[in-house]
């Protein structure tokens, strides 16, 4: 036998017993912790893929995140958060045993790869969820309900204490339940049948599906919150989680094209697919929740609310053609009330879709080309094989930016609204277009390693006078090129501030370092890791901050609920050495200046924009409220409002202002000092770090 085989040996033989008197230690410390109802344990697959899960975020992970107490106090703290957001299922009694009896024992369980702490919390919950189920049934069943009395319903529970006592907790599953029964009456949905009827019914439903939990729902569910306490980016994956996550909604079916995510409760849009019908349509965003399916044009909306996302997935899946009613809370109005239903027509994903595409405005009576670029995308396989006509963003918008010189256009709005990112390579091609040849982007590594990407295309594709629109969906590699055009003083950025999405992620299969010792073979899962973070070339990262536009237009996207900076956990905004980078000169700063205060003297004489001002108000007006009435002709009122300002800015000829009004400002770049800015004579400016 080798040397190095009896060393592994040694070495795992101390490994497992350090492991068992951990555990042993571990479970001194759970066993007297009561159980409910619902008594759910790990297996021992789960509690091994827990082990290895804790070494890889500790040795991989960019966040060196101490594994104590305090990370103890975190997890729990979010697993209770993410159980019951809106505080209507745990007592505050029940959260103080929780703290006092598990708040300094999660990490030894994670270490020893237990999660008897987890199962607790979760088992709990599910009492009190069959708990609330069953009181809200009988509730609607039996009670009379008062809509002429003043009292009000809060919007934002997650703000509050959890009820001291049982007789609080149930007065909020009353208002609850009258808070449904009015957003059902006035909410636009047209229900199967009465209010009661419809609420008892999905009731029965939830209460059915909590009665089929199980210990795989308990270990994704702690293993979300225990993971997200690293940042919002990292998650593990079990073997079949990871199965679905592979699945591309836009590719690997007929459907809608978006990919879902379980976030508490709700199933929450993660992306929309370029392409794919919701994303023609227009109707569906990054963070509506979705909290109900329904077939065809007249079927039963189904109540999908405590559903496993695999489960959404499998009934909003069809054959092309059909269509499907999906019950949704807009982040738009911040997953509020009123609920609204939207029908998409199922298809297949249309790739020229995806592709960058072209239009001309007219604008001051200059000729303004749009390219909009809805993702990041390149066809590595044929890209690899040199076909010659692989998909490619900066390929193709080259060939846009060609077509559009020949027609004739005096300036660009580059549109990245709403691109989540894509292929890396392709931001670094694409910036390349527009800057001459130099760094676009630096990645610093776990380690404190630096990579430059650089632009090494000495040519310029396009000179003239430039515009990047972006909004707050604009994330990843729609950053990076804002930044770098923003950096480099060649084009002006305009609208809203960006995701603030700095970071780089990798999968990792879990894989045991000593095969020898196990006799099964069963599969621990994947482990998705933050690994590294984007930084510009002026040194400042884009996460968490993102990319401020040089001329702010506001949007209807809701800044409090959608961002990175969002995230409780997310990285924190850094700065590192700027790398030596010519500034193009195109734009200085008393330009930008200029071209606000046009901007400014334009839109406040602009009826349209005035108007489009003052429903933003309205809106955040909404967001804002803590509380709604259950007064009937209050609430009603108060509906209306809503559903007027909906129909009124979703209207398929309404103009799309933040464009119009990108193409006016590039307009007057052409304008600057009676001429072209591609005329100026530019003197490039050495940047040496500062």
């Amino acid at each position: 036998m080798s040397r190095r085989l009896n060393r592994y040996i040694i070495f795992g033989a101390v490994f497992l017993i350090s492991l068992a008197l951990l555990v042993t230690d571990v479970q001194s410390k759970t066993a007297a912790i009561p159980h409910g109802e619902v008594a759910l344990k790990a297996s021992p697959v789960q509690e091994e893929a827990e082990r290895y899960l804790s070494r890889y975020l500790m040795q991989y992970h960019f966040r060196r995140v101490p594994i104590n107490d305090s990370l103890s106090q975190e997890v729990l703290s979010r697993f209770l958060d993410q159980l019951d957001e809106t505080r209507s299922y745990f007592l505050a009694s029940q959260v103080e045993s929780f703290q006092k009896e598990i708040g300094n024992s999660i990490d030894d369980e994670f270490l020893a790869g237990k999660v008897d702490a987890g199962f607790m919390v979760y088992g709990t919950f599910l009492n009190q969820a069959k708990q609330k189920m069953r009181f809200m049934i009988d509730l609607l069943d039996t009670a009379r309900f008062d809509f002429s009395v003043s009292e009000t319903f809060n919007l934002k529970s997650e703000d509050i204490a959890w009820p001291s006592d049982q007789a609080e907790l149930q007065d909020r599953w009353r208002k609850e339940a009258k808070y449904q029964i009015l957003n059902l009456k006035y909410s636009g949905e047209e229900p199967d049948g009465e209010p009661r009827e419809v609420l008892v019914k999905r009731y029965k439903n939830r209460l059915s599906l909590l009665e089929q939990q199980n210990d795989e729902d308990a270990f994704r569910a702690f293993n979300y919150a225990l993971t997200t306490s690293f940042d919002p980016h990292t998650n593990y994956f079990s073997p079949l989680d990871y199965e679905n996550f592979q699945i591309d909604m836009s590719h690997s079916f007929e459907g809608i094209g978006a990919k879902l995510q379980n976030e508490n409760e709700y199933t929450v849009v993660n992306e929309v697919i370029p392409g794919g019908p919701a994303f023609r349509g227009d109707l569906l965003k990054k963070g509506d929740r979705i909290i109900g399916v329904g077939q065809g044009t007249k079927g039963n909306v189904v109540d999908i609310v405590g559903w496993r996302v695999n489960d959404v997935v499998r009934i909003i899946r069809g054959k092309k053609g059909s269509v499907v009613r999906l019950k949704i809370l807009p982040v738009s109005q911040g997953n509020k009330g009123p609920a609204k239903i939207i029908q998409i027509v199922r298809d297949e994903v249309k790739l020229e879709e995806q592709s960058a595409q072209k239009e001309i405005i007219i604008t001051n009576g200059r000729k303004i080309g749009v390219i909009t670029v809805p993702a990041f995308y390149l066809d590595f396989e044929g890209q690899k094989q040199k076909k010659p006509d692989y998909s490619s963003t900066s390929r193709d918008v080259r060939k846009i930016l060609v077509e559009l010189k020949k027609e004739g256009v005096e300036g660009i709005v580059l549109d990245l609204r709403n691109n989540g990112g894509g292929a890396l390579e392709e931001a670094v091609k694409l910036t390349g277009l527009f800057i001459p040849e130099g760094p676009v982007v630096q990645i610093k590594n776990s380690h404190g390693g630096m990579t430059v990407l650089r632009d090494k295309e000495v040519d310029v594709a396009y000179d003239g006078p430039l515009a990047v629109l972006v909004n707050r969906y604009s994330a990843s590699a729609s950053e990076i090129l804002a930044a770098a055009i923003q950096d480099y003083g060649r084009g002006v950025v305009i609208g809203g501030r960006t995701f603030g999405k700095g970071t780089v992620q990798s999968i990792l299969k879990i894989n045991r370092p000593f095969n020898f010792f196990y006799k099964k073979n069963d599969d621990l899962g994947q482990v998705k890791l933050t690994i590294a973070k984007f930084y510009r070339v002026s040194g400042e990262s884009t996460q968490n901050l993102g990319v401020t536009p040089d001329i702010k237009i506001p949007s209807f996207i809701d800044t409090e609920v959608v961002g990175e900076d969002a995230y409780p956990s997310s990285l924190q905004w850094d700065v590192v050495s700027a790398t030596d980078h010519l500034k193009t000169g195109w734009l200085s700063g008393d330009d930008i200046k200029v071209l606000n205060e046009k901007y400014h003297e334009r839109v406040d004489k602009d009826s349209l924009y005035v108007r489009y001002l003052e429903d933003l108000d309205l809106l955040s007006s909404f967001r804002k409220k803590e509380f709604i009435s259950l007064y009937e002709p209050d609430f009603k009122v108060e509906m209306d409002r809503i559903q007027g300002f909906d129909a009124q800015w979703n209207e398929e000829d309404d103009p799309d202002i933040l464009l119009t009004q990108s193409a006016a400002v590039v307009a007057d770049m052409a304008d600057l000092s009676g001429k072209s800015m591609a005329e100026r004579e530019v003197a490039p400016l050495q940047v040496n770090g500062k």
